[in-house]
């Protein structure tokens, strides 16, 4: 109760100071490549529930029509140079704060995969169903610790589940003040993708 408490809290505090920027990203989206702005991707959360995440779209449309799934490396040269910046600066990850407003994310929790790469993971990684006893999240403790992007997923899953075990109000926050930190510095060692 005390967590989707402030989940709200955070939620509806983040889209009313950025929706100015939510204009102005899904604008210079618009005007970069054609489409919508917003992108939704299935993905898996708690018990195992498929929801939809929002995003900022960072590649063209249909992208992995022809492909199917692929997993996003630091070489990956899918991104239009304005998603590449997006990501860099986790910008892409903003629409997520709807998410968590209806209530199929948390601000604070394992971040989500793919059912297709759910669906490997839990038959190569010992225990990592167990990750799916929580709402996934925008950002994590995982994240703060820099297991973003093409990292390991065992060393993910480890923290996650730690996450779990450990959960407090007060780990919350320190993970959302850590999670600005860390963002900014990827950022400006370009380390994102």
């Amino acid at each position: 109760m005390l967590k989707r408490l402030s989940d709200l809290v955070i939620a509806s505090m983040g889209l009313l100071l950025l929706w100015p920027l939510f204009l102005f990203i899904a604008l210079a989206i618009r005007l970069n490549s054609p489409g919508p702005a917003l992108y939704k991707q299935e993905r898996v959360s708690r018990d195992g529930k498929i929801f939809k995440m929002y995003k900022f779209r960072t590649m063209p449309v249909d992208t992995e029509k022809e492909t199917g799934p692929v997993w996003a490396t630091s070489d990956d040269q899918r991104s239009t140079p304005l998603g590449s910046f997006l990501r860099r600066s986790s910008l892409d990850e903003l629409p997520q704060l709807l998410n968590v407003l209806e209530g199929s994310m948390s601000f604070i929790g394992p971040r989500p995969e793919r059912p297709y790469f759910v669906n490997q993971f839990q038959q190569q990684i010992l225990h990592y169903d167990d990750r799916h006893q929580v709402k996934a999240g925008m950002t994590g403790l995982a994240q703060i610790k820099g297991l973003r992007g093409d990292t390991s997923i065992e060393k993910r899953v480890e923290h996650d589940l730690f996450y779990i075990e450990n959960w407090s109000l007060a780990l919350d926050f320190k993970i959302v003040f850590c999670s600005f930190w860390v963002i900014l510095q990827d950022f400006i060692e370009k380390k994102a993708y």
